[in-house]
């Protein structure tokens, strides 16, 4: 990270949820959130935020959402999820808290991983919500 963006990492006031808004589906949920659930962050699509400065790429905003703390660390998935709902307060810290303890945490990240890969054919999802799979690295068998 360079140092102009450890201190604007420094200088954040409140969290991040970075969210893919190319997807109808994301978009949705996040109009969810936003209509709810009574979080105090910045929401902000990934194609318009600075990934670099937020500490995470465009490969994984692409793959998940993310919540940025305010130190700066990034949440993936179901994990962001119940970060988010954590920094919400209310009865939604308590099923944050639920979401990211095991065994429940285990069965939170495969049901987030099921949603992600059939987004586009979810409510409010297209074509452009469809999560590409990993391209396996060159050389290796199946990679060309």
């Amino acid at each position: 990270m360079t140092r102009q963006a450890a201190q604007a990492v420094a200088r954040r006031e409140r969290p991040v949820l970075v969210y893919d808004g190319d997807c109808g589906f994301c978009t949705s949920s996040v109009r969810f959130i936003e209509r709810y659930v009574p979080v105090r962050a910045d929401i902000v699509a990934f194609q318009y935020a600075d990934l670099g400065e937020l500490g995470t790429t465009v490969e994984r905003a692409e793959h998940e959402v993310l919540w940025v703390d305010r130190a700066g660390r990034v949440s993936g998935g179901a994990e962001a999820v119940g970060r988010l709902l954590t920094a919400a307060g209310g009865p939604w810290r308590a099923l944050g808290v639920v979401i990211r303890v095991a065994p429940v945490s285990w069965a939170a990240h495969a049901a987030y991983r099921l949603v992600a890969r059939n987004r586009h054919r979810l409510p409010g999802g297209t074509a452009a919500c469809a999560v590409q799979p990993p391209v396996p690295p060159r050389g290796r068998p199946g990679g060309g």
